[in-house]
């Protein structure tokens, strides 16, 4: 969250905005930044207590502004490049002393940086999570299926090996009874004929 942010030529400050009464006590330190930046153009970061100051200065004006270190870089600096940009649009020769009418755009600029639905890379990495997660939870049911299809699969090999062992055993169990069969009905048919001869020489 952009909590400061102003404009100067040189340490003489041309307009700024903060987004509450309390962060007016960061305007000194804003100052001791400003006094401390290089002539020429350059970009840096400046951090305090649990704060960065992130600055561009460019052609004699600086835009400085003041977030959250959990804003990171691109933010604040994305925001300065288009607080430059609707500046010198405003402004395209050496600013007046106090440019009072470039406030609301400034005040603008910072709600508009600060509403997490109007950043357009924040959407697409949230949309970018969002698809990611979905396509996890995809990925895990179809796991999960397929592992109740091979756990199915296995049940099934499991049915048949024991359909072929049963049959196997009804095949073997019937030969048996056959033979089993087969052993009685001799047995009997020698017990008759046995009869049969001594009958047989009885009465002779």
């Amino acid at each position: 969250m952009i909590v400061l942010a102003l404009v100067s030529a040189g340490t003489q400050v041309l307009v700024e905005s903060h987004v509450a009464e309390e962060h007016a006590r960061f305007l000194t330190a804003a100052e001791t930044i400003l006094g401390r930046i290089p002539d020429g153009n350059s970009k840096m970061t400046f951090s305090f207590e649990s704060w960065l100051f992130h600055y561009i200065a460019e052609n004699g004006l600086v835009y400085l502004a003041l977030a959250e270190s959990e804003s990171g870089r691109r933010i604040p600096f994305t925001f300065l490049l288009e607080l430059q940009r609707h500046f010198l649009e405003s402004f395209p020769s050496p600013p007046p002393t106090a440019p009072e009418s470039f406030l609301p755009t400034l005040q603008t600029l910072m709600g508009n940086f600060n509403d997490p639905a109007k950043d357009a890379v924040s959407n697409a990495r949230t949309e970018l999570a969002e698809t990611k997660n979905i396509m996890s939870q995809n990925i895990e049911a179809i796991m999960s299926r397929g592992e109740r299809i091979d756990l199915l699969m296995d049940r099934t090999d499991h049915l048949h090996t024991e359909s072929l062992a049963f049959r196997k055993r009804a095949v073997g169990l019937r030969r048996q009874m056959w033979w089993k069969n087969a052993k009685v009905v001799a047995l009997a048919g020698f017990c008759v004929v046995l009869l049969l001869v001594i009958l047989f020489g009885a009465f002779r």
